[in-house]
């Protein structure tokens, strides 16, 4: 048990220090991304007015159709990704902080990332 709490202070921690660069800067807000075994998901945060600017997920409606035309989980990356730049641009969303939340940058984050630069957003 304690190995598994030692476990979970070091993820905090490093999401702690990914946090800590976006906070430096006030003028970007931060890409957070979540994935889990099924889904994936991404948000805009604002985190000096404490707020989302935009979000978006596999679970959402829009994306389904979209969402069975692809052949793995790393497709499903690249879709959300595409999808959360247009969002992006259509909420006025400058350049952004990519916050990993931990995760190492390949497969669905890197897919991810790269589908957001290639629909414009500016990380």
């Amino acid at each position: 048990m304690a190995k598994h709490r030692s476990t979970i202070r070091r993820d905090e921690r490093r999401r702690n220090r990914s946090k800590k660069t976006s906070r430096l800067n006030p003028n970007r807000p931060r890409l957070v991304v979540f994935r889990s075994l099924k889904h994936f998901e991404a948000q805009i945060v604002n985190d000096f007015e404490g707020h989302t600017l935009t979000a978006v997920s596999s679970r959402d409606k829009e994306l389904q159709s979209a969402l069975k035309k692809a052949e793995n989980k790393t497709d499903i990356s690249r879709i959300v990704g595409d999808a959360l730049a247009k969002k992006a641009k259509s909420a006025k969303v400058g350049p952004v902080v990519l916050d990993r939340n931990g995760y190492p940058y390949q497969g669905r984050v890197k897919a991810f990332a790269e589908a957001a630069r290639k629909g414009g957003l500016e990380f």
